[in-house]
């Protein structure tokens, strides 16, 4: 494996760096890098992602901030089809259950992820390899006024909920542009949240996901912008 790249010194950097991947292969990136490619991403879920922060930059690693810590600047790749269609909803953050009494969309987790992203589509079609699967051109983005109001709904809606004892009510049909669903590496993960008689109860992890027609907007603006 190559060093991992320096990080880069600004945002246009970071964006010249991605836009030099634009056309080019998982494959092609990852034997680049000296980097081994699996031939499944079932128990390597988060590769393409770590694949990426290292031949971009990225400095915070496991840590609980933006992936481009001096830029402020968190990376996700997103899956789509040949037509710009993401493929899945996008993960934000995991949702903390307790502790939320007070808590505000502007000190959020969700919030300061989504800050500033620089979304990397990658063409990811089922028929293709792991190493065949194509980047896109990849974008810098800060949520409008209206998307930030969008989130900020959805994500006091659902936290009201969860404050409430009601996270086990909580499905994929809430939220028009966030949503919130289990996350857990296997139904034996169990995390700690109040019922509505505001009892401890276990029950799975949960985090937070952009739905897809959100993320297929962004990408369609793009498009049309590029």
């Amino acid at each position: 494996m190559k060093p991992k790249a320096n990080p880069p010194l600004n945002e246009q950097e970071l964006l010249e760096r991605a836009h030099q991947l634009a056309g080019l292969s998982l494959g092609d990136i990852a034997n680049d890098a000296e980097i081994a490619v699996p031939t499944s991403l079932r128990k390597e879920k988060g590769w393409i992602g770590l694949l990426l922060e290292h031949v971009l930059g990225a400095t915070a690693g496991t840590q609980a901030k933006p992936d481009f810590d001096e830029l402020g600047i968190e990376l996700k790749t997103i899956p789509i089809d040949f037509t710009g269609k993401p493929l899945e909803t996008t993960f934000v953050s995991v949702a903390p259950l307790m502790g939320l009494v007070g808590a505000t969309w502007q000190t959020s987790h969700v919030c300061h992820k989504l800050a500033r992203v620089l979304w990397v589509p990658i063409v990811s079609e089922k028929h293709l390899a792991i190493k065949d699967r194509i980047v896109a051109t990849p974008f810098i983005w800060s949520p409008s006024e209206e998307q930030a109001s969008l989130l900020a709904n959805d994500w006091q809606e659902l936290t009201d909920m969860i404050v409430l004892g009601e996270v086990e009510k909580i499905s994929g049909k809430y939220g028009q542009v966030l949503q919130l669903r289990p996350k857990a590496a296997n139904s034996q993960a169990k995390t700690k949240a109040f019922d509505k008689d505001g009892n401890l109860f276990m029950t799975l992890p949960r985090g937070f996901y952009l739905k897809t027609q959100f993320t297929h907007a962004l990408i369609k603006q793009h498009l049309r912008t590029n």
